[in-house]
């Protein structure tokens, strides 16, 4: 009956959250700015979907998710994901993590990198004036609170900039979010509010963008009999409808294309098997009149040891292919 409350207080935040948003709701794919916000950052948040709000783990790097779910555990933490993506795109992913006893909160810095390589810089006849670093990065200063015995808040400070060589943009957010974990039961959830903020510099002077914020909700449930557990994520809650290119996507597609899985199976306490699906990754990426293989999915393994952790994604955005990402998360 606790856990059955505990639920239904849950959703009823989430739903009310999501009506006071819903009306303001004015991002949609491509139509925002920083929209590499959005990327999955660690590996073990890529194996199960990309999106996960409410998955506690040891792994530093799953704060960037939810400011929520930075715990105490993470104290003296340092995490490192490297993700190489094609055109000789790479993403890194920096974070580290305190617990301070005194004031019973834990601190967390993170920094996201993304480098697009040299591009040869030309004038408007063609003439080649030299080369540039197009570039996206992001800091963050997180810090995460305790309530009662079985809820957690936090929120996330960011600096986010966009750099394209002679066109530079800047913004603040923040981003807050609660997690409620029942132990007992092995029941986690969560909710998260992304990137609430405003741009400090424009790409064109006078002409201001949205940041991509996201509304996300979130549950885990590992099995009491069986070493499994399984994640559903609700994104975008903010808005009703996310990707229709024509009228043929039926109502139930639409409803699915909100919804982020993930399941992962432990195999004793020293590796971790995760698998995902992410339903609107696959219908903005399929392609038309041919098989789309594994377009959408997800999986990742984990090795476990008792202050170095090690973990692997691969994520399939085209039929052909999939981007390889590696995270290393290291307690001093």
């Amino acid at each position: 009956m606790q856990l059955l409350k505990s639920l239904i207080i849950f959703l009823s935040a989430t739903y009310l959250v999501g009506a006071c948003f819903t009306v303001q709701a004015q991002t949609a794919g491509g139509q925002s700015i920083f929209s590499f916000l959005r990327l999955p950052t660690g590996a073990q948040q890529s194996s199960v979907g990309g999106e996960t709000t409410s998955l506690i783990s040891r792994d530093l790097g799953i704060i960037n998710q939810n400011p929520a779910l930075l715990r105490p555990t993470h104290h003296s933490q340092f995490s490192l994901s490297f993700t190489p993506m094609p055109a000789g795109i790479k993403q890194y992913y920096l974070s580290a993590a305190v617990y301070k006893e005194k004031i019973a909160t834990s601190f967390a810095a993170q920094v996201q990198y993304i480098g697009y390589g040299s591009i040869p810089q030309t004038d408007p006849s063609g003439n080649e004036l030299g080369n540039f670093n197009p570039r996206d990065y992001q800091v963050q200063l997180t810090a995460s609170r305790r309530y009662l015995d079985k809820w957690y808040y936090g929120g996330s400070l960011q600096f986010i900039q966009s750099n394209y060589g002679a066109y530079r943009s800047s913004g603040m957010a923040i981003t807050l979010g609660m997690n409620y974990y029942d132990s007992s039961r092995q029941f986690q959830a969560g909710l998260v509010m992304k990137h609430m903020g405003v741009q400090l510099s424009s790409f064109v002077p006078g002409q201001a963008e949205n940041l991509p914020f996201e509304l996300q909700a979130g549950i885990t449930k590992r099995l009491s009999k069986a070493p499994l557990q399984f994640s559903v994520t609700l994104r975008d809650l903010h808005r009703l409808i996310l990707y229709k290119p024509d009228s043929t996507i039926s109502t139930a597609d639409q409803v699915f294309q909100h919804l982020v899985l993930g399941a992962q199976a432990f195999i004793g306490d020293k590796i971790e098997l995760g698998i995902g699906y992410n339903h609107l990754r696959r219908r903005e990426l399929s392609i038309a009149n041919t098989s789309n293989g594994f377009t959408g999915f997800s999986f990742g393994a984990g090795l476990l040891l008792n202050r170095f952790q090690f973990r692997y994604a691969r994520s399939f955005y085209t039929n052909v292919k999939g981007y390889h990402q590696v995270s290393v998360n290291y307690e001093l």
